[in-house]
């Protein structure tokens, strides 16, 4: 099964290219980084995971995508564009999804890579979004292959107290654990959906 970035890059494009200079120092939800160091982290996986698609490594990217906002030139919101339109056309041709890839120096299947690929793009759209205050689209399928790729990695759920045995119920009730929501773009905020 191939995955459409289409609708994902398209969005965090336009995202990137609303980002005024004033914007670069904002924080985000990434706390680590300023809305120039996520631009500049942006930039630095599309590039990584459209090599990944390709299967030609890109010199650089072997630690990953560190996100550095001092290093954005000034046209930065076009070359970002064009960078994650060049993500979306790679991963359109099936053979990026056969054998195994390299993406931030790790090895790893072409689905996986995809996958891994399309979750960034979305939650670094939405964590962008956010901290430009500005709406933010993703579709159901995108949010449903996020889902899937993230779950494996959410903690397990516990059974509801009400599935025990009376006996062995807790005498007050307690929140249910909730699945990993930071790993998806509905942690803080539900995410507007539908086809964009």
């Amino acid at each position: 099964m191939t995955l459409d970035l289409g609708p994902a890059t398209t969005t965090l494009a336009t995202l990137v290219a609303a980002v005024r200079d004033e914007d670069l120092a904002r924080p985000t939800p990434c706390t680590e980084y300023s809305v120039a160091d996520l631009v500049d982290h942006v930039g630095g996986l599309a590039v990584a995971f459209t090599g990944a698609a390709r299967k030609e490594p890109v010199p650089g990217t072997e630690q990953g995508a560190v996100g550095d906002g001092p290093r954005l030139e000034p046209g930065f919101r076009d070359r970002i564009g064009a960078d994650l339109g060049a993500l979306a056309a790679a991963w359109r041709d099936p053979a990026a999804y056969d054998g195994m890839t390299a993406a931030g120096g790790i090895d790893l299947p072409g689905d996986v890579a995809a996958a891994v690929a399309l979750n960034e793009v979305v939650v670094h759209g939405w964590d962008l979004a956010t901290a430009l205050g500005r709406p933010f689209e993703v579709t159901d399928a995108d949010v449903a292959a996020c889902l899937s790729f993230a779950r494996p990695f959410s903690p397990p759920r516990r059974p509801s107290p009400s599935a025990a045995p009376p006996s062995a119920r807790p005498s007050r009730s307690r929140p249910e654990p909730r699945p990993c929501s930071s790993c998806s773009p509905s942690s803080a905020a539900a995410p507007e959906r539908g086809s964009p």
